[in-house]
Parts: C-alpha cells; sequence; structure tokens
C-alpha cells in the first residue's frame, strides 16, 4: 500500500495541531510535529537546541529583511556563517521530512513539510485557520493568558511563520490557498468536523 501524508499548516490559535494530533489518533498513523526537530538533531549531531532555537522562524532581524531579496542557496561570506547554518538546519529537517514520507503514512505539522513534499503526488496539504476572535479565545483557554498577550502572541508567532515560509519557499505566501489542496476555518466548520473531512480525504487517497 502506498503510503499517503497530510501537511497541515495551521495559524496560531486555530486548533491545527489539536486537529492533526485527533486525526492521527483516529488514523493509526504517527503525527509529527517537534519530533521532526528530535530526528533532525540525532541524523545531524547538531544540538535540539539549535533547531529549536530556528522552528518554524528566522532567528535575526538580518534574516527577516533580506527575505525576497536573497536565493536560499545564495553563497555569504564567513562574516554572516548563521546566514549559511540556519539554511543547513532547515535542510536536515526537510530530508528527514522526506525520508518519513518515502516510508509511512503520517501526518506532519508545520516545518513548511507543503512545500518540501510539493512534488509527491500522494501528499494532502492542509491549511487550517480561524478568525482572530476565535484564535484569541483558544489562546486565553489553553495558555491561561490576558486577551491582549493573546492578541500579541497570534500575532508575533503569524507573523515568524509567514516570514519562515515566505523565505525558505522562495517568496511562496503563507495561507495562500493555491498552494494547498484544502484550507478549512476551524471555527466555522468546529475541529472535530475538520478531523472528519480530513479524515476522509485521506480514506480517498489511500485507495486511488
Amino acid at each position: 500500500m502506498k503510503n499517503v501524508v497530510i501537511t497541515i499548516a495551521r495559524g496560531f490559535g486555530s486548533g491545527g495541531k489539536e486537529i492533526g494530533v485527533i486525526l492521527a489518533e483516529e488514523l493509526g498513523i504517527p503525527c509529527y510535529e517537534k519530533e521532526i526537530l528530535n530526528m533532525a538533531s540525532d541524523k545531524s549531531g547538531i544540538s535540539k537546541a539549535l533547531f529549536e532555537e530556528t522552528d518554524e522562524k528566522l532567528k535575526s532581524s538580518f534574516l527577516r529583511k533580506m527575505l525576497g531579496s536573497v536565493p536560499r542557496n545564495y553563497k555569504v561570506e564567513a562574516s554572516d556563517r548563521k546566514f549559511t547554518h540556519d539554511n543547513n538546519l532547515f535542510h536536515i529537517q526537510s530530508e528527514v521530512i522526506e525520508e518519513l514520507a518515502k516510508t509511512e503514512s503520517c501526518i506532519i505539522i508545520g516545518k513548511c513539510a507543503d512545500y518540501v513534499l510539493k512534488d509527491k503526488k500522494s501528499v494532502i496539504r492542509v491549511y487550517i485557520d480561524a478568525p482572530m476572535s476565535a484564535c484569541i479565545v483558544s489562546i486565553v483557554d489553553r495558555m491561561g493568558v490576558e486577551e491582549m498577550e493573546a492578541i500579541r502572541m497570534i500575532n508575533k508567532t503569524n507573523k515568524y511563520r509567514s516570514d519562515y515560509y515566505r523565505y525558505y519557499t522562495g517568496g511562496r505566501k503563507w495561507g495562500d490557498p493555491v498552494y494547498y489542496d484544502i484550507c478549512l476555518n476551524s471555527a466555522s466548520w468546529g475541529r472535530a468536523k475538520c478531523v472528519s473531512i480530513l479524515k476522509q480525504l485521506y480514506e480517498e487517497r489511500k485507495a486511488m
């Protein structure tokens, strides 16, 4: 049987990770998010802390300013080694993602996995988001913070993810529907229904 991989990009507070975890349990397949960092660390011998530092975000303001103006394979001078170092970390994570797609059916949360696996036919690329109001309620309830802090966290995290995605995909806009097979509003559908929809898509793709 062929492997089917579901990649999930998600707005902060939309419940995308929760949907992925529940979906994985119902399908009986693994769900990877932070686990990708562990695997990349084991594969490379590089400290997990370094992967965590660049987990779906660019480390420096310098790099963020360079978005869209420097190709990912650009060779920089020794003074800018951190630039190359960050690219190497992404490359290692990408190798882990590609290896997983070859060996098993699974769900991968974030990590530009939809782009990394863009040429794989048996991949279902998903984007999940929700209105700001719903994301605020989710973050307040889940993390016990005040509303204003929730707003700050949502804006900051989504900015990190958007910049990271745009840089490592060569200029793609994070959340643009044209790059996904399906986009779901978790507030409109409800998280349980999102799981149901994705489960059906998985089973249909598996049977093709």
